[in-house]
């Protein structure tokens, strides 16, 4: 007959088999990229180097990189450390964290969606405008390259600041030649 001893050793190890392991109690983080392709949206949507990735139920979702980046793909596109948006089947809307360089000027990124999955057209809305692309521009993820001090500040390039401050000063002057003429009449 077993001792005392051995029942309570073979009690402890059939027990261990039994319990789940505490890697299996965890959420496994979704991949990022595979939740887009989910989605019907290409993985190069988001730059390489995701360190963090989260979505709730609802589709909202929070992507993390280690440092703000830009990629250059058909255009230039700035990825800030914290990236959010809704993702639903063929379009993220609501996001923030994402702009795309236009001709000097950054644009945030508002949605994202893609026109019917055959048609290989995607669709950026910065605003003003449905900025229209190849969806094979997004087939895989792009490098990013880290951003260093005054490159790209989180509200845009310095040339669009820059360009406003002109036309503010231009109208100003405007302004005050009128306002001269007037009064020396």
């Amino acid at each position: 007959m077993l001792s005392f001893l051995s029942l309570l050793l073979l009690l402890f190890h059939l027990h261990l088999l039994l319990l789940p392991s505490a890697s299996s109690l965890r959420a496994a983080s979704p991949d990022p990229y595979e939740t887009l392709q989910a989605h019907g949206l290409p993985s190069g949507l988001f730059p390489k180097g995701i360190a963090n990735f989260s979505i709730s139920d609802d589709g909202i979702f929070v992507a993390s990189l280690n440092q703000s980046c830009t990629a250059k793909l058909d255009n230039a596109v700035k990825y800030n450390t914290s990236i959010t948006g809704a993702l639903s089947y063929g379009q993220i809307g609501s996001i923030s964290g994402v702009a795309a360089q236009d001709l000097f000027l950054w644009f945030p990124v508002l949605g994202i969606r893609v026109d019917v999955p055959s048609s290989g057209v995607i669709y950026f809305d910065v605003g003003v405008v449905n900025k229209r692309l190849a969806v094979s521009s997004f087939d895989t993820p792009p490098d990013c390259s880290a951003e260093t001090d005054g490159e790209n500040s989180e509200d845009g390039s310095e040339i669009s600041r820059v360009v406003s401050l002109s036309h503010k000063e231009k109208l100003r002057e405007k302004v005050d030649q009128g306002s001269g003429e007037s009064s020396a009449i």
